[in-house]
C-alpha cells in the first residue's frame, strides 16, 4: 500500500529537534527573554537548571511516592505494562509478522518475528531479530526504538531508527534482515531530526541536518526540521549526496519517498509549509519535479492508479464544489494530464466525519465517526460511482480500527475493537467474510461495576460538545465522586474510547469517575471542528472544556473540590489555561509536557511548526495569543487549585522550559505546586515501562489525594 501522506499530521507525532539544544545550547532568543527572571530554566542541561529539577523531583517524590499505596499502584501499573498477555501488534514484512515488544525482562524491547500460523496460537514462538537491551549494553547507549523501513520486494535490508533516551532526534542504521546483523559500512545517518528512505538497494533519500552551508545557511527549517532532501548513493560520503529539493527556512519539513507498489513505482517530494498546509511533487526519472495541483490544505494520497484528496476546505473542480471534510477520488494519471473528474467517496454531515481509510488489494475501507462512534464501509473502485457494502461482521460497539495486512497481495485487514471498559480485541478479516478473532487483551481491572455514557454539554456560544463518562453503575449523584476529566482539543486529533489498564487500575477500580471531552480543536467532527478553535478562536476550545466541567457539576456527578483535570502537550496548554482562567472549577490540575509560555513557544524547539495552530507571537497575533498564554495569565494574587507539572528533560518537541518556568513562577508566589521531570523519555514522558508506571502512579496518587479519594 502507498497511502502517501507525508503531511504535517504525521510529523507532529514522529519528528523532533536537532540534538544541539539538548546538549545545552541556548535556545533562540526573543525580546521576551531579557524580561523573564526564569529564562535560565530554558537551558535544558545546564547544571543550575538540573539542580533545580532534582530538588523539586525529590520534593514531589517525598510527598507522593513513599507510601505503601503508591508502591502498590506503581507495581500494579508496571505489571500491566509488562504483561506477557498484552496483544502483540504485528506488521507483515515479507513472509513474517514482526512485533516490537517490551516487558520486565526487556525494558527497551525486542524486535521479533513469527509466522501467521504461530501468531494464531495463544503463545506464539517468536524469533528475536534485535534485542535492544543487549545492544545498549554492548554499545553503552540508551537506545529507544523509533521504527523500521524494509526494502521491497525481498525485504532483506532495513533502515532502523534509534533514539537516545526517547528524544525525537534519532539516528538511522542499516540492518541485514537475512543475517540479523548490522551492515558493515552500511547507510548511517547521524543523530538529528529526519530520516532515510529507500529508493533501491544502493540508493536512499536522506533528509536530515547536513550542517551549515558554505554561506552559513542552516540545512534545517526554523522549526528545527529538515529543509533539504538529497539522493545518496551507497559507498559515497553523505556530503556528496545530490540535492533533490531545497525548501525555505520558514518551511516546516522537507521529505521524499519512493512508492514501491509493483507496477506503480513513483517518487514523491513533500514540502510541508505548516500543519495541514503542504505541497506534493511527482519526481520523474530525470529528477524533474511536477506539482500535484491539489489544494495545499488537502491530504493527498496516491495508491496504484488513484489519487485521493481529503479536503479541509471547499474545493471547486470538474464543475462541482466539494465541501470541506469530503474524501474524493480520481485517476492519478488523468489528474496529472489536467482532468478534474472526481468521485465522492465520503461527504460529511453535521454529525459525521472521516476518521480514516485503508486500502486492500481490491477495496477501500472507510472508517467514519458518527457522533464520535465508528462505522465501517467497504468501497470497491469502479468507473463513476464506486460500489458500497457494509463491513461484514464489524463490531457494533466502541472504537474500531482497521488497517491492511498487505495491500499488494490480499484483501485481509487487521480489525481492532475497544472501549473504556472492554479489553481490545484483534481480528483478522477477509473483506466480505466474518472476522476471525486472533487476540484479546486481558482484563486488567474490575470493570463490572462501571458503565459508559455519552453526554453533550452546551458551550458558551451554544455549541453542542460531546463527552464520554465512565462511572460506577450505583453512583450517587451527590457531587462527591472523585472525577478526572481529560482533554486535548488541537491539531484535528480525535479522542475516542480506548481500554487503558493504567486508567482502570489507577482510577476506575478505586471508584473514581473518568470523563473525556471532545472539544473543538480536535477532529471529532472533521476539519470544521478543528478550524473552529484556531488562533484567535482558541478560547472556544477552553470554553468547551469548561462547559463539560460545569455539566459534570450540574449533573451532580462531582463538584469543584472533587473534580480534577489532566492533559499533555497541547492538552497541557489546555489544562494550563483551565488552571489560570477557570481556577474556581477544579480541585486539582495535572499539566504534562505542556506549552505554557506562548510568547516564547515559537522560539523553543519545534514551536515554530505550530504557528498555523496558535499564531505568531512576534506579530500582531500576540494580541490574541496573550489571552491563552498561561505563563502570562498567572496572577500571584489569585488562588489556584493544587497543581502537578510533569515533563521530560529529553523532550525535544515541547521544551521542558515551559513547565519549569511556570512551576518556578507559581512556587515563588507561594502556590500549591509540585514538579516532576523525568530525565529520559522524550515527548512521551518515559523511555521504558518502569518510567511510564512511575509517572502514571505519581499523577494518579496526586489526583486521588487532592480530590478526596477514599
Amino acid at each position: 500500500m502507498s497511502k502517501l501522506s507525508i503531511a504535517c499530521q504525521t510529523l507532529m507525532l514522529s519528528t523532533g529537534l536537532a540534538a544541539a539544544t539538548l546538549a545545552g545550547a541556548a535556545p533562540k532568543e526573543s525580546p521576551a527573554v531579557s524580561a523573564d527572571p526564569y529564562a535560565w530554566l530554558e537551558d535544558v542541561t545546564a547544571e543550575r537548571s538540573l539542580d533545580w529539577v532534582r530538588a523539586h523531583n525529590a520534593q514531589a517524590e517525598s510527598e507522593l511516592a513513599t507510601s505503601p499505596q503508591f508502591k502498590q499502584l506503581e507495581s500494579d501499573i508496571r505489571a500491566i505494562l509488562d504483561s506477557d498477555a498484552k496483544i502483540p501488534g504485528v506488521e507483515k514484512i515479507g513472509d513474517y509478522y514482526y512485533n516490537f515488544w517490551k516487558d520486565k525482562q526487556h525494558e527497551r524491547g525486542l524486535w521479533r518475528r513469527t509466522t501467521l500460523e504461530e501468531y494464531r496460537k495463544a503463545s506464539p514462538k517468536w524469533e528475536t531479530v534485535i534485542d535492544l537491551d543487549a545492544l545498549n549494553k554492548a554499545e553503552g547507549e540508551n537506545w529507544v526504538w523509533h521504527g523500521v523501513d524494509c526494502l521491497r520486494p525481498d525485504y532483506s535490508r532495513c533502515l532502523i531508527a534509534l533514539s537516545r533516551g526517547g528524544a525525537d532526534a534519532d539516528v538511522t542504521r542499516e540492518f541485514d534482515l537475512s543475517t540479523k546483523a548490522w551492515v558493515k559500512d552500511g547507510f548511517f545517518r547521524d543523530e538529528a531530526k529526519g530520516a532515510l528512505g529507500w529508493i533501491d538497494r544502493d540508493t536512499v533519500y536522506v533528509y536530515t541536518d547536513f550542517g551549515p552551508a558554505p554561506n552559513g545557511a542552516s540545512s534545517m527549517t526554523s522549526s528545527g526540521y529538515p529543509r533539504i532532501v538529497k539522493e545518496w548513493k551507497r559507498g559515497t560520503p553523505i556530503g556528496q549526496a545530490r540535492v533533490v529539493y531545497e525548501g525555505k527556512p520558514t518551511d516546516m519539513y522537507i521529505a521524499a519517498l519512493r512508492d514501491h507498489t509493483p507496477g506503480f513505482e513513483r517518487d514523491f517530494v513533500s514540502r510541508t509549509l505548516a500543519f495541514y498546509n503542504d505541497e506534493l511533487y511527482l519526481r520523474d526519472a530525470s529528477g524533474a519535479l511536477e506539482k500535484i495541483d491539489a489544494p495545499n490544505s488537502a491530504s493527498k494520497s496516491v495508491h496504484r492508479e488513484w489519487l485521493l484528496l481529503e479536503l479541509r476546505e471547499p474545493y471547486e473542480a470538474g464543475g462541482k464544489t466539494w465541501p470541506a471534510g469530503s474524501l474524493i477520488a480520481t485517476n492519478f494519471d488523468a489528474f496529472m494530464a489536467g482532468k478534474r473528474e472526481f468521485t465522492a467517496l465520503f461527504t460529511p454531515t453535521e454529525r459525521t466525519s472521516l476518521a480514516g481509510y485503508t486500502w486492500t488489494k481490491s477495496h477501500l475501507v472507510l472508517n467514519v465517526l458518527d457522533d464520535v462512534k465508528n462505522r465501517l464501509t467497504v468501497l470497491t473502485p469502479a468507473a463513476g460511482e464506486w460500489t458500497r457494502t457494509d463491513f461484514t461482521g464489524a463490531p457494533t460497539f466502541g472504537t474500531l480500527g482497521v488497517s491492511a495486512v498487505d495491500a499488494d497481495e490480499s484483501d485481509a485487514v487487521w480489525l481492532t475493537a475497544t472501549d473504556y471498559l472492554t479489553p481490545t480485541t484483534l481480528s483478522l478479516a477477509q473483506i466480505g467474510s466474518k472476522p476471525e478473532v486472533l487476540k484479546t487483551m486481558p482484563v486488567f481491572f474490575d470493570a463490572s461495576k462501571d458503565v459508559i455514557e455519552q453526554h453533550f454539554a452546551t458551550s458558551k456560544d451554544g455549541t453542542r460538545v460531546p463527552y464520554f463518562l465512565v462511572r460506577p453503575k450505583n453512583l450517587k449523584l451527590d457531587g462527591t465522586a472523585p472525577t478526572l476529566l481529560y482533554g486535548y482539543g488541537g491539531f484535528e486529533i480525535s479522542l475516542t474510547p480506548a481500554y487503558s489498564g493504567s486508567v482502570g487500575k489507577g482510577w476506575l477500580e478505586k471508584g473514581g469517575v473518568y470523563a473525556v471531552a471532545n472539544i473543538r480543536g480536535g477532529g471529532e467532527y472533521g476539519p470544521r471542528w478543528h478550524q473552529a478553535a484556531l488562533k484567535a478562536n482558541r478560547h472556544k476550545a477552553y470554553e468547551d472544556f469548561a462547559a463539560v466541567a460545569q455539566d459534570l457539576i450540574a449533573r451532580k456527578v462531582t463538584s469543584t473540590k472533587h473534580l480534577g483535570i489532566q492533559g499533555g502537550s497541547n492538552g497541557g496548554l489546555l489544562t494550563g489555561n483551565m488552571l489560570t482562567q477557570y481556577p474556581e472549577l477544579f480541585g486539582a490540575v495535572v499539566v504534562q509536557v505542556p506549552l505554557l509560555d506562548m510568547k516564547r513557544y515559537s522560539h523553543l524547539l519545534a514551536g515554530a511548526s505550530w504557528m498555523a495552530e496558535y499564531g505568531d507571537p512576534d506579530t500582531a497575533d500576540w494580541d490574541f495569543i496573550r489571552t491563552f498564554s498561561p505563563y502570562h495569565l498567572f496572577d500571584a494574587k489569585k488562588t489556584y487549585p493544587p497543581t502537578l507539572f510533569m515533563t521530560s528533560t529529553r523532550d525535544d518537541r515541547v521544551h521542558p522550559g515551559h513547565a519549569r518556568k511556570m512551576a518556578a513562577k507559581m512556587l515563588d508566589a507561594g502556590k500549591d505546586v509540585r514538579y516532576y521531570e523525568n530525565i529520559e523519555g522524550g515527548h512521551g514522558g518515559s523511555a521504558n515501562n518502569a518510567q511510564a508506571a512511575h509517572m502514571s502512579a505519581l499523577a494518579f496518587t496526586f489526583l486521588w489525594n487532592e480530590l478526596g479519594g477514599k
